[in-house]
């Protein structure tokens, strides 16, 4: 079996915490491989040799001084081709409809924080992601160094290279990225409500920028 190490990103799409403390004001703007002998979701899905599997997700967590939530986006589309156990071509479609709040429960708090993000409350449209305007994201390969890949991430119509590790598996039918723990920064991106590298009178009900990734996908043949 051959290793080697690789980065790989998502967010994925990004996703952030909750602004119930934040004014309401803001109209923000070592690929480790393992190797055993040998922008709509469907045009990106057509002619990679691995294609994403449905229980791909990117993890995310954001945090703000009162706290943090957590959750998941999906990666519905997409894939990857590899050439001598290295990868040659990738990409990667978030569907930003699939953002789930996974630390709150139905009823209290769980709807209203994955409205507020998605933008599907009409009076906070375009707080964070507005879904119905960007319904996807997208993370395009571009290259990597045996240790880190980068490729340019495009989050609300904002594209942006981005570099970030994992450990890639691949066998004859199967391809698995797990990326270590990785951030980015919201406000690259446009997604700028709550933050107070934007807004300078929010003093401690701020959302910070940075957002942390954990990208988990499944690709087979």
């Amino acid at each position: 079996m051959k290793k080697m190490t690789l980065c790989l990103a998502t967010i994925a799409a990004v996703a952030l915490t909750s602004c119930n403390n934040t004014t309401n004001n803001q109209n923000t703007n070592t690929q480790t491989v393992t190797t055993e002998q040998t922008t709509t979701p469907e045009a990106v899905e057509g002619g990679f040799a691995y294609k994403v599997s449905p229980i791909s997700v990117v993890e995310w967590v954001g945090t703000k001084p009162a706290g943090k939530h957590n959750g998941t986006i999906n990666v519905t589309a997409g894939g990857v081709d590899v050439e001598n156990g290295v990868i040659t071509k990738g990409e990667f479609v978030m569907d930003m409809n699939t953002i789930t709040v996974l630390d709150l429960e139905a009823g209290k708090g769980k709807e209203d924080l994955e409205a507020h993000l998605k933008g599907t409350d009409p009076e906070k449209v375009d707080h964070f992601f507005n879904v119905k305007e960007y319904p996807t994201a997208t993370f395009v390969f571009k290259s990597f160094d045996g240790k880190t890949l980068t490729g340019d991430l495009t989050v609300k119509g904002k594209t942006k290279e981005v570099s970030f590790p994992a450990t890639v598996t691949i066998t004859d039918t199967k391809l698995a990225i797990d990326s270590e723990p990785f951030k980015i920064n919201r406000v690259d991106f446009g997604v700028n409500y709550g933050s107070k590298s934007v807004f300078d009178n929010l003093k401690d009900k701020f959302i910070n920028d940075d957002i942390e990734l954990v990208v988990k996908a499944k690709l087979t043949k």
